[in-house]
């Protein structure tokens, strides 16, 4: 039977990686259990918790487990479980979350209407604060020319009410891999997740070089999913701080021309020692201690990263100047901080995908 009168379901391979107790895991899968949409199969990547695949909720024939014996990150794991999909599109899917009915059905409708979209992204609610758009990603991720991420519903820590106010489908910079899919035929043409990366932004790095390859990426209000943010590492851990610093900084270098490199980096780079003595003035030693480290990395790696730098300019059909339109021209630091801004429509205009124009 074809979901929502379609005569056509691609088969979509859905990636779960895997760390943790097997609890949160099965709950994840039951909401799978209940999705209207018929074509599928489950791909379970364990990051090493040596987790039994007989204690999985709803162990049937689609689903596929496949154990790792060290922790790679969730880049790593979801790499592993693309290369075993099956599907002509991949889901990624944080286990620490519950998926609506109707999840699945309108991100696969998205993509077979829309042959240039190479990413789509569900709206992510807060499982834990209810009423409120979730801190990894809310209604689709954006970002400003500095590099610094946000998101329709999120600006930093400040998460906005759900309120049935984002009723459209809109064309957005990068998709969270809390739940989002991929057309598998586009990762074939760019690659696949850098697993330097090991968590975090590894999704946004991914999407930038879909992006220069000429495909866009959007958010589908109708697909729901409700997510515990955090659950893998908390706000305050350290190690969480340090990878969000790091690979920002590295995927700016991977991804801009040396022509936008020579005067946005220095910029990013100022920005960043403010911030770590801003912290440091604020007694937050951890914080500022991540954003040290993450420049030593910089440094201490630099051949590794621009060798990166190398082949990805090698792939690009779209400059500089065409993907500053899908960027916020300016800083989110300076609307949010000093202006005070908490909304993004209040300094920004975000396009749905029917829309010709895709400036921001």
């Amino acid at each position: 039977m074809a979901a929502q009168g379609r005569d056509y379901n691609p088969l979509v391979s859905i990636i779960i990686p895997h760390i943790g107790p097997v609890e949160i895991l099965n709950s994840c899968l039951n909401s799978i259990r209940k999705i209207n949409y018929p074509n599928y199969q489950i791909i379970i990547v364990d990051n090493s918790t040596k987790l039994d695949p007989k204690s999985l909720s709803g162990y049937v024939s689609n689903l596929i487990f496949i154990h790792n014996e060290e922790n790679l990150g969730f880049a790593g794991g979801c790499n592993i479980g693309i290369k075993k999909a099956e599907g002509d599109y991949v889901v990624l899917l944080n286990n620490d979350t519950i998926v609506d009915t109707n999840w699945l059905g309108p991100l696969v409708e998205t993509m077979e209407g829309n042959a240039n979209i190479a990413a789509c992204q569900s709206r992510l609610l807060s499982l834990t604060n209810k009423g409120k758009f979730d801190y990894a990603g809310a209604m689709g991720g954006l970002i400003d020319i500095f590099g610094y991420p946000f998101a329709i519903g999120r600006i930093f820590d400040s998460l906005e009410d759900d309120k049935n106010n984002y009723l459209e489908n809109f064309e957005v910079f990068w998709t969270s891999g809390c739940s989002s899919i991929w057309r598998k035929s586009a990762l074939d043409e760019v690659g696949l997740f850098d697993e330097d990366f090991f968590a975090h932004m590894e999704e946004i790095d991914l999407n930038w070089r879909l992006h220069l390859r000429g495909y866009r990426s959007c958010s589908n209000f109708e697909s729901k999913v409700y997510h515990h943010s955090g659950y893998s590492l908390g706000y305050e851990n350290w190690r969480k701080m340090f990878l969000n610093h790091r690979n920002n900084l590295v995927l700016l270098l991977k991804n801009y021309q040396l022509k936008s490199l020579l005067w946005i980096y220095p910029l990013r780079i100022v920005m960043e020692i403010v911030t770590g003595i801003l912290f440091l003035f604020l007694l937050n030693w951890k914080r500022s201690f991540a954003v040290l480290m993450a420049q030593l990395y910089v440094i201490k790696h630099l051949a590794k990263i621009l060798k990166k730098h190398k082949a990805i300019q090698s792939l690009r059909t779209v400059q500089d100047s065409q993907l500053f339109e899908q960027m916020f021209w300016g800083s989110i630091v300076w609307q949010y901080y000093l202006r005070r801004k908490r909304i993004v429509s209040e300094f920004l205009k975000v396009k749905s995908i029917n829309e010709k124009s895709s400036t921001i």
